[in-house]
């Protein structure tokens, strides 16, 4: 499957007005292109990974009012979900294109996670690039610069990760909008399989924080 890239009626679907308008226009232009996205980074995820991981397209199940603001696909190495998992993510708000790994509220080894990341939190600041940025909350647009994350705002992070209910931690990129490579799927792809390298070791380390003694 030809990966075609977005264009900005693709980020104009989040204008439209309605749930269902929205919704339609979401799985019309947007959830075809993250199929084939999917098709090229998952064997590659899974290489990279060592786990099989599995395709999630986000369907907004639960919006019976309000359309979404955003939308994604998601991996993970299970076929049932990813909520609850350290994940990767590759999706769209009106501004920007976002890539990257998350460990989202649901996921019930977040606090062992969190308390990996703080045994050398200036290895983070050192290890993640300084044009990628970190989120604390996955439903917003915004988002913190590596390049302006201070062991201290690392610290703070990765403590709130770990002694809040409903924290978040994500880490990746954001692509403008307007930025030509969003456009053009054959780069576009090489840049997304470049994040997940660069993340990965925040995956691995999730990983090992979900194995008692490892």
């Amino acid at each position: 499957m030809t990966v075609s890239g977005f264009t900005q009626k693709d980020f104009d679907v989040f204008t439209i007005e309605g749930l269902d308008a929205r919704m339609n226009a979401l799985k019309e232009q947007i959830q075809p292109k993250f199929e084939a996205i999917a098709e090229q980074v998952v064997p590659t995820l899974s290489s990279l990974t060592g786990d099989e991981m599995f395709t999630h397209v986000a369907k907004h199940a639960r919006r019976k009012v309000n359309p979404p603001n955003d939308t994604w696909v998601a991996f993970s190495s299970s076929k049932r979900g990813y909520k609850m998992l350290p994940h990767f993510q590759v999706g769209l708000f009106e501004t920007h294109l976002f890539v990257w790994f998350a460990m989202i509220y649901e996921a019930p080894t977040k606090a062992q996670f969190a308390e990996k990341l703080l045994e050398d939190v200036e290895k983070w600041g050192k290890k993640i690039p300084p044009n990628y940025v970190w989120s604390i909350d996955h439903m917003k647009p915004d988002a913190i610069p590596q390049k302006e994350s201070t062991p201290d705002k690392l610290l703070s992070m990765f403590e709130r990760l770990r002694d809040v209910k409903k924290a978040e931690l994500l880490c990746g990129i954001h692509i403008d909008r307007h930025d030509p490579l969003v456009a053009d799927g054959e780069q576009l792809i090489k840049k997304i399989e470049d994040v997940f390298r660069q993340v990965l070791p925040l995956y691995q380390l999730a990983q090992q924080a979900a194995v008692p003694n490892r």
